[in-house]
């Protein structure tokens, strides 16, 4: 069974739209990976996430039944909450006032403890190809012909040139 642990910042003095442009870059990666997204990105709330982050691992690592191997834990979920608004008043010209809204946010981010490799039935481990890799070619399947690259060097205008009957 995976271990699912998650960690709440609250009150955070940012805006849950700001915070969700961040969020959405860690969701679904390895917990190394996402660490590390976190200490390259450019917004100010990626320092937050990144305590809330450390904070998920460490409630994970004492789970009853956790592995013990950071490596296969990852985002399984992360979000931003709207919290309460802080409403101030900033004066304006000739006697009136704008409104100054502080916005706040909940930050909340889970991860989960990948399953280990499934073990097939020939006795082989399975292992699921890396994010973006191709599936390889079966046996018995044939590639698609390729164009020729004579016929583009001669004929070079959109119109085909046919042979004419002698």
């Amino acid at each position: 069974m995976a271990v699912e642990a998650h960690a709440t910042a609250k009150y955070v003095r940012t805006s849950a739209q700001k915070a969700g442009l961040v969020l959405d870059l860690i969701r679904g990666r390895d917990v190394n990976a996402a660490l590390a997204t976190l200490q390259f990105a450019r917004k100010s709330v990626a320092r937050d996430i990144e305590k809330v982050l450390r904070s998920a691992i460490a409630n994970a690592q004492q789970k009853e039944g956790f592995g013990g191997d950071v490596e296969r834990l990852f985002v399984a979920a992360c979000y931003a909450n709207q919290g309460p608004s802080q409403k101030r008043i900033r004066p304006a010209p000739m006697g009136r006032a704008f409104r100054v809204v502080k916005r706040t946010a909940h930050l909340t981010v889970a991860v989960t403890e990948r399953p280990s490799a499934v073990v097939a039935a020939g006795g082989g481990e399975t292992l699921k190809r890396p994010r973006g890799a191709k599936p390889k070619a079966k046996a018995g399947a044939r590639k698609p012909a390729a164009k020729a690259p004579a016929a583009k060097a001669a004929g070079g205008g959109a119109k085909k040139k046919t042979a004419a009957k002698a």
